[in-house]
Formats: structure tokens, sequence, C-alpha cells
């Protein structure tokens, strides 16, 4: 079966800097992989020529067997962004009950979506009275009331309690196990472990594309965030050592 998304020597300029640096990754169907980095890294650049809203300077992106951005992949994937994207003048329940009137989706599917984030005692109130880390669940209800074949979330558990992590993070996998691919963008180091695979980036190069188990044995570490910091030095001096060439 092929990827869920193929990325083919990938770069994008943005203002005269190159943010993406001739990206090679591939996210496999079916699975939680997980884009860390930290802040400024690219997360977010290669997220968006996921989703195809993101002009390329070269290369390609390939998403469930047509190039990015494809009308026809609109109603088969989901994107949340950083930055809540639901009405502030509308309840909870409102957003979710007209995002899944966009998808020919009902009530109940809009009702289950908001249970799911964990926003079911909140379902009545006004987005805009919302904290900020219930505006991105209930974003997050509406990405997810469409059921797409492959979900990406920039960020999504930033500003949420553990307790509401880890219940996300149950989330995501259930929905992997049924099928659905996600790409789950994080800056925080511990999130990896929760993944199936990993795409580590830095300063718009790829440092790592492999598993966890796979990343802490090429390193010899088990904590994975030591394991990237072994990674991003050894990119570093293998640079250093071109450069000297």
């Amino acid at each position: 079966m092929e990827d869920a998304i193929a990325v083919r020597d990938l770069v994008v300029d943005r203002g005269g800097r190159r943010v993406l640096h001739g990206i090679d990754a591939t996210v496999p169907r079916g699975a939680v992989t997980g884009l860390l980095g930290p802040s400024g890294s690219g997360k977010t650049t290669l997220m968006r020529a996921v989703v195809g809203v993101q002009v390329v300077t070269s290369g390609s992106v390939t998403v469930l067997g047509r190039p990015a951005g494809a009308p026809e992949l609109r109603r088969r994937v989901g994107y949340l962004t950083q930055a809540p994207s639901v009405y502030v003048d509308l309840t909870v329940r409102e957003n979710a009950r007209y995002f899944a009137a966009l998808h020919g989706r009902g009530a109940a599917d809009a009702d289950r979506a908001v249970a799911d984030v964990g926003l079911s005692g909140a379902a009545t109130q006004l987005v805009g009275t919302l904290s900020g880390g219930q505006r991105s669940r209930a974003s997050l209800a509406c990405a997810l009331v469409g059921e797409p074949e492959l979900l990406v979330l920039d960020e999504p558990t930033v500003g949420q309690d553990p307790v509401l992590r880890a219940e996300l993070w149950a989330r995501f996998h259930a929905m992997a196990a049924a099928g659905t691919t996600l790409l789950v963008s994080s800056h925080v180091m511990d999130e990896a472990a929760r993944c199936d695979r990993l795409l580590l980036i830095r300063e718009g190069r790829l440092i790592a594309d492999d598993t966890p188990d796979a990343v802490r044995r090429a390193t010899g570490v088990d904590d994975l965030e030591e394991a990237f910091l072994r990674m991003i030095r050894a990119s570093e001096a293998g640079t250093a050592r071109q450069e000297a060439s």
C-alpha cells in the first residue's frame, strides 16, 4: 500500500529566506506520525505544503495518491491550524454542527466530535467565551467531524492539561487503529514517544524519519530528547566536515 504522504526534495523559500531545504519524507497510512522540532524549525511550513496551501520553490508533495492541494482531496484531508479556526459568535455545538453539515454529516456526528475532545460540558457556550485551550479543542472537534482519511494537526495539545493531553493522544491512536492517518506536530519532545513514527526537523532540515525505537537504537539512548540532541550534533558535525572539505 502506498504511503499517505510522500515528500520529495521539497524546497520552500519565504521572504527571501530558505525555510525548507530539500525535505524527503514519507508518512505511512493508518498510523500516528509525529513531526517534532523546536519552534521555527519549519514544521508549520511543511504541514501547509502537505495540505496544499503553501507555495513551494521546488520538489513535490503527494497526498493520498494525488498532488497536494488537489480539489478531490478537500473532503479527504482535515487540517487543524495553530490558531483556532472556529466562529467566536457561535457555540461549540453550533460550530461542530455547521462543519458537520459541510461534510454531509448529522448532528449526532457533531455532538460525538465535541464529546471526543472533552467539551460536552461547554457545548452550549459561545466560543468567544472559552479559554485558549478550549478554543483549540473546539477547532479540533470541527476537524474531526468530517472523519477525514488524513488528519493534519499543528500542535493540537499546546495549552492542554496533562490529563487532557493523554486523552487526546488516546483518541488519535484510536483513530489510527480505525484507519485514519494522522500527522501531528509538536515542539514538546516527551510527546515523541506517543507516536508510531517520527519526523524530526531542525532549521528546515530533516534529521530523522523513523520509528521511536529505531531512533533510540541509532543513538544508543532511551531518552528521545537526548536522542534528538545527538542526531543534531551528528548532523552539524557532518555539515562542518563537508564545508571544510
